[in-house]
């Protein structure tokens, strides 16, 4: 449960950056065409390209669902994916396993197998 949470927290985080982003490229266009640097119609379009290409590069790059309840709804979610979030996602749980490897090391557990003891 924990990697789904980060998953969407991950997520989230794109998106929150993609509208910040928005916003202040926003501000930024609204400030040159107070400075008369741009005329306000090409301050709207600039704007409108800049949002155009922040969706495009938002569905294209992350897909926000409804959490799976059944393992039937995973494998569904699973077989839309592309095969380039398919490979993110396989690279996600890599990671998050090996980070759960080292916490488990780390907690001083000694996680000897049976061949390296060594009886006398």
């Amino acid at each position: 449960m924990e990697l789904g949470e980060n998953i969407r927290k991950l997520l989230l985080a794109g998106i929150g950056s993609a509208a910040m982003t928005a916003e202040k490229s926003k501000e930024i266009l609204d400030d040159l065409v107070k400075k008369g640097e741009l005329t306000v119609e090409q301050g709207k379009v600039l704007n409108q390209e800049l949002r155009h290409d922040i969706r495009e590069k938002m569905k294209s790059n992350v897909n926000v669902s409804v959490k799976p309840s059944s393992p039937e709804e995973l494998k569904d979610l699973i077989d839309k994916m592309t095969p380039e979030q398919l490979a993110a996602l396989k690279e996600q749980i890599a990671r998050a396993e090996g980070e759960e490897m080292d916490e488990d090391s780390s907690d001083g557990c000694n996680t000897s197998s049976s061949e390296d003891v060594v009886e006398e």
